[in-house]
């Protein structure tokens, strides 16, 4: 008994498909949410060119291009000359960043430039689940860091490191595991607390779901922080 369904076609590169049409969206990727004169261009441009009929900023401080004919994809990305950000695969999806010291009257530390540093640390690492990074330059926490996977909120003595955030169906409010640090301690934290979640966590489970199970407690402990010391205000 023949079947009457099509093959499916493969799904073009760095591409995601759209429920229920024959179209696609792509993401590239902006470190920090930074985009620069020439990438501007090469968007419209290619929008204009493909006639993509959604252009839109993400949550994520991304642009996806979303209604892409599936034969025009490779030449999308040719034309933008953009890096895909990773949208469906487990791993760190984002950096999100606020302006901070670089930009913002009221950024204490240089968030952006910390969000590029831990875009090119992180960002190839394969995880159990995805992760999303919220970077924020001072205590008013505009990178939303608290309900991220990863959060860095910037003070006047250095960084603070949370783990473990999520705002999605069932929010969580991170937990603090250290303040205090120089750029380089709190990246040394984050790539700590990244490869122990990587080793202990179950696959497809977010980092607040793998908090809650084993308990921050057991987060520090396995990370040698002192679970007992009261995190800077």
């Amino acid at each position: 008994m023949s079947s009457s369904r099509q093959p499916v076609p493969p799904i073009p590169g760095g591409a995601i498909p759209q429920r229920g049409r024959d179209s696609y969206a792509i993401v590239p990727r902006l470190p920090s949410g930074v985009i620069r004169a020439d990438q501007l261009e090469a968007l419209a441009r290619a929008v204009r060119r493909f006639d993509i009929p959604i252009a839109k900023l993400t949550s994520g401080q991304r642009i996806a291009l979303v209604g892409i004919r599936a034969e025009d994809v490779p030449a999308v990305w040719a034309e933008l000359g953009m890096a895909a950000g990773r949208a469906v695969r487990r791993g760190v999806h984002y950096v999100q960043a606020c302006p901070g010291s670089a930009a913002c009257g009221y950024g204490q530390q240089d968030s952006l430039a910390l969000g590029t540093r831990l875009e090119e640390l992180f960002s190839g690492l394969e995880l159990p689940a995805k992760v999303k990074v919220g970077v924020s330059g001072c205590p008013m926490c505009c990178g939303e860091s608290y309900v991220r996977d990863i959060g860095l909120v910037g003070r006047r003595k250095g960084w603070t490191v949370i783990f473990g955030g999520n705002a999605g169906g069932r929010p969580r409010v991170g937990d603090e595991l250290a303040s205090g640090l120089s750029d380089a301690a709190a990246l040394d934290l984050v790539g700590r607390v990244l490869e122990h979640y990587a080793a202990s966590a179950k696959k497809q489970q977010r980092t607040a779901r793998f908090v809650e199970a084993r308990g921050i407690a057991s987060v520090r402990a396995a990370l040698g922080l002192d679970a007992a010391a009261t995190p800077e205000g």
